[in-house]
């Protein structure tokens, strides 16, 4: 290590020397850059010989105004917060003979998927404050404990099946193109995996949505819109805490149009560079 030293202090007399001029300048410091690595040399006091030498290989950090995320994932899960009057007329016009626990959904199996294309971060106050937006997909499979949920069409009807007692998946999948917008607070601007939180809202357009099943014979898939809104609007979340991201999302109002009250909402990891 010391000879390490020595020969990096030797390179930067040697380096420096050629190209100073006027060796009498005692209160200049000067810095070579190598790659990321920055020597600094100090001069000695009353001209005489330098003393110290600083080597660091930090670089500084430049914050863009607008700052561009290509391609994040989100990983997490999916559930609903039932408020469903099943004794109702409208809820056993469309699940006739359901009560709130046939719709249970299975919690480790209800998976979120989010591929987000882009997002952008605009700053706004001192790079502390930013705007952020971006484009995505929102995957959500609800996964049911009873098996014998099935979806039927013309007319839209969710009855259970006794045929579908020994199935070994049930799911019902929603898909949604989604736009996020985010009010975003970074509390270490200088640092790229920093700590901060954003909160906002989103606006999804349901584009798919299908029953999947499998069973001894196969998958089979019955697409349909089911009753769904094709809109869904969401509160939303993030927290950054350095490398670990989560982040959250609950509904405004039902994933249904009519016959069910179930507010959908999400948690999970996010993968992303900030």
């Amino acid at each position: 290590m010391t000879k390490i030293l020595l020969a990096i202090f030797a390179i930067s007399i040697t380096m420096t020397s050629i190209a100073q001029t006027d060796t009498t300048v005692i209160e200049r410091a000067d810095t070579i850059r190598i790659g990321g690595m920055i020597i600094i040399k100090k001069p000695g006091k009353d001209g005489k010989e330098n003393k110290e030498v600083i080597i660091s290989n930090r670089k500084r950090r430049h914050n863009s105004n607008v700052t561009t995320n290509w391609v994040i994932l989100d990983l997490g899960f999916s559930n609903v917060n039932d408020q469903t009057n099943y004794g109702s007329a409208e809820a056993q016009a469309f699940t006739p003979g359901f009560a709130k626990d046939q719709l249970k959904l299975r919690n480790v199996k209800s998976v979120n998927v989010n591929i987000w294309f882009f997002m952008q971060r605009l700053n706004l106050i001192k790079h502390a404050v930013n705007l952020k937006y971006g484009l995505g997909l929102e995957l959500n499979n609800y996964h049911f404990d009873d098996t014998r949920i099935h979806f039927q069409k013309n007319p839209t009807l969710i009855t259970s099946d006794p045929d579908y007692a020994s199935l070994k998946k049930n799911k019902l999948a929603a898909d949604y193109i989604t736009v996020p917008m985010m009010l975003n607070f970074n509390f270490t601007p200088g640092r790229e995996r920093g700590f901060g939180l954003s909160a906002g809202v989103s606006a999804g357009y349901l584009y798919s949505s299908r029953q999947k099943i499998k069973g001894s014979d196969g998958k089979s898939k019955l697409k349909d819109d089911f009753n769904l809104r094709s809109w869904k609007l969401s509160y939303i979340g993030e927290l950054n805490l350095g490398p670990i991201k989560l982040y959250g999302s609950y509904a405004m109002e039902s994933m249904w149009d009519k016959g069910l009250d179930q507010t959908p909402y999400n948690v999970g990891i996010r993968l992303s560079n900030w």
